[in-house]
Order: C-alpha cells, then structure tokens, then sequence
C-alpha cells in the first residue's frame, strides 16, 4: 500500500516547521517498515486525519483492530507514549507496544469517526469534561514533560514579535501576556495533564463510551486543560447572538462542574484563544484569526 499523508496534514506541517516535508519524505517508507515490523494488516489511512500525524486503521496478525500512529518530533510522540502508558487506559486510549520505535505508536481502535462533537452540545460538553476529569493525575517519576509555564513561555515569545509585526493583535497580546504572568505567579499545580484536550480528541469506544486521544500532554494547572474545551464550536458561539453570554455562562458550568476556579478558567481560555488566534493569523488563516481574536475579546 502507497501511504498518502493526507492534504490536512500536509497543510498542517507546513504551517508549524519548516522541516515537515523532510518527514513527509520519509513517512511512506516508515509506515512500510512499521507495518512490517509488526505483521500488521492496513485497512486504510484515516482521512482527513490529525495535523501532526499520520493515522492508519490495521489489524494484528491475530486480527485484533487497532491503530498505528506515526508523527515527528517536533509533535512529541515520546512525551504521548509515556502519557498514555501512565493513564494505562483509564480515560484515554491504551497502548497495544509500550515499547516500540521512536515514533510510532500501536494503539487499540476506538471509533475514528464518532467523536463526542456528535452529541448535542450540552451532552457533549459533560461527556468530554467527564473523560478530562479521569487524565488528570499525579504525572510519572520516570518522565520529564514540559510544564505548562515553559509551553506558554515559548507562545508568548511568538505573540510578542507577531504583534510587533501585526500592531491590530497588540492590545490583545498584552492582555493575554498580562494574564498569563498573574496566573504563573500562584504556585503551580503539578497534575498531568492532556494538553490539546477538545471534544473531537473524544472518541467512542468499546471499553468504555468515551476515550481521550492524542495528547500532547504537560505538567500544570487544570484550568489550563480545561481552557480549550471553553471554546469548542467556536463558529456556533460567533454566530449567535448571545455568543457572549454564552461563552460567560460555559465558563461558569466547567469550572463549577471540575472544580475548577472559574477567574483562572477564564484567565488560561483567553490567554489560549489569542495565542490560537495570532497563531493563525501568522500561518495564513485569518478567518480563523478573526474567530478567535473576536471570541478572546469576550473574555
């Protein structure tokens, strides 16, 4: 089988690292030697797929479904393995090889196209925040991850010269970097967290009805994971009316329903949502930029 990275992912790589088609280049004969290495029967590539991975649905030799998962570097694939390794299941998807290439990742099938987004958004939002809850632990002694001030300290340095280039994001970035400095002062929770979590990195499955994939898990504060899961549906939330009040009211119900306090709920989502906008704005997405930035000025 000839393994076609799909066009998201491909869009995706070159958005964030000017060494992506390197990896591209070398992707269809690693996925070869993967599947190869491990008897493996392919299915098909999942499309369209993840922006930092290729995704493809194989099967044992002993024709138990699974997943094999294969990303660069520069996406952490280490840090998930030793993540999922850690949760060993319990909210998120199980590792099939805890032991295995740099790389790749064999992984038990879930239901790749029934993420929790299916449900009603109320449903949706209790099922995801309920799965999340299960993730954050005590992080492994075995494995250092990033911590969440480091993570944001490298956003900030790219918001900070975006905004000497874009002057319009300046206010913004300011607020958000303000922010992020007074919640940084407090000292820090040490839980591991999922650090991507949003409602389709919630898939179906058969342990259970809901399972967390593809992290890119970090060390910090829960309102941190929380915050991203604020903003899911984003288009939905700019096109009513009341999207603000909205977006006010989610805020409140997470933070109350995780207990988690609610002015550091707020403080991480709008610190997310403008670093997520300006970030798009500099890869070429306003219309993305413009979503974000507006429903970062709610908060």
């Amino acid at each position: 089988m000839v393994f076609e990275p799909p066009q998201r992912l491909v869009r995706a790589l070159g958005e964030t690292a000017p060494d992506g088609d390197d990896w591209l280049e070398k992707l269809p004969g690693a996925a070869q030697r993967a599947v190869a290495l491990r008897e493996l029967t392919v299915e098909r590539v999942q499309v369209p797929g993840g922006r930092s991975s290729l995704v493809v649905l194989v099967r044992a030799a002993d024709g138990t479904p699974a997943v094999l998962k294969l990303a660069p570097g520069r996406a952490r694939p280490e840090a998930e393995r030793a993540a999922l390794a850690h949760w060993a299941g319990r909210g998120a998807v199980q590792l099939l090889e805890p032991y295995s290439a740099e790389g790749v990742l064999l992984l038990e099938r879930l239901h790749p196209d029934v993420s929790v987004r299916s449900l009603p958004e109320a449903k949706a939002l209790l099922e995801a925040a309920g799965t999340l809850r299960r993730l954050w632990v005590e992080p492994p002694a075995g494995f250092s991850f990033e911590t969440v001030a480091e993570r944001t300290g490298r956003q900030a340095e790219a918001m900070r010269a975006r905004a000497q280039a874009a002057p319009e994001v300046a206010p913004l970035v300011d607020v958000a970097l303000a922010a992020r400095e007074e919640l940084l002062a407090a000292p820090p929770e040490h839980r591991l967290l999922h650090g991507t979590f949003r409602q389709s990195k919630v898939l179906a499955g058969e342990r259970m009805p809901w399972l967390a994939v593809g992290p890119d898990p970090v060390v910090g504060e829960c309102a941190f994971d929380l915050a991203r899961l604020v903003r899911d549906r984003v288009e939905d939330l700019i096109a009513q009316p009341s999207g603000a009040a909205t977006t006010r009211r989610r805020v409140k119900r997470l933070a109350e329903s995780l207990d988690v306090d609610q002015e550091r709920l707020r403080g991480w989502t709008l610190f997310r949502a403008v670093e997520s906008g300006v970030r798009a704005g500099r890869v070429g997405r306003p219309r993305d930029a413009e979503l974000l930035l507006e429903f970062a000025s709610w908060l």
